[in-house]
């Protein structure tokens, strides 16, 4: 695991946010969720990790990987703290337990926490090894329009209580579905039709 380069800073004691997804496309929502993060938990980064495929959604209406890669790199813009990354890309890796298990080994003395939309808590414990995921990472959830229940109905929020932490800040509506609808399946990054004002991670 000697090989792996991260895709920003590593210095031992960091503390990183790690926003995975398939960003089908990046819009305004993970910004939202990816800054409320670093303010509210004191991040001193956030990565976008983007996935080549995830396994709970069809491959069918998924844009190539460069270009939700792109799309991601737009979107964080010249923001330093947020770092677009192609590591699972790198590592081969379709599941997050794989990432996190490649991550903490490699970089011991980092402080990385898991980020997710609320939306995606309600499925949580449908994830490989998901109660492995918040053993070995502190998992936050930023929650979002029409999943505000989500902590109350989680089943992984249920048996897991207190490790996984809530966060709350302004809301965002827009998602990445909303978008693919209105421009089409697989119909690029946001960027590329103009950024919407809202939204969250799907």
């Amino acid at each position: 695991m000697a090989w792996l380069r991260a895709p920003g800073p590593v210095t031992p004691g960091l503390k990183i946010g790690l926003l995975g997804g398939s960003f089908n496309p990046a819009h305004d929502g993970h910004l939202y969720v990816a800054e409320t993060a670093l303010k509210r938990l004191e991040l001193d980064y956030v990565w976008f990790l983007v996935a080549p495929q995830n396994p709970l959604k069809p491959a069918a209406g998924m844009a190539p990987f460069a270009q939700r890669l792109a799309g991601v790199k737009g979107l964080t813009g010249r923001r330093k703290r947020l770092v677009a990354s192609d590591l699972e890309q790198v590592l081969g890796s379709r599941y997050t337990i794989a990432t996190i298990r490649a991550l903490t080994q490699r970089f011991a003395g980092v402080r990385f926490t898991w980020l997710m939309g609320s939306d995606n808590l309600l499925q949580f414990h449908r994830w490989r090894r998901w109660q492995e995921i918040a053993a070995r990472v502190p998992v936050a959830v930023v929650l979002r329009p029409g999943s505000t229940l989500a902590p109350l109905q989680s089943k992984a929020r249920q048996l897991l209580g207190a490790r996984i932490v809530v966060v709350d800040g302004r809301r965002n509506e827009a998602s990445a579905s909303a978008l693919r609808t209105r421009f089409g399946e697989g119909g690029g990054s946001v960027l590329e039709h103009g950024r919407g004002s809202n939204g969250a991670p799907h």
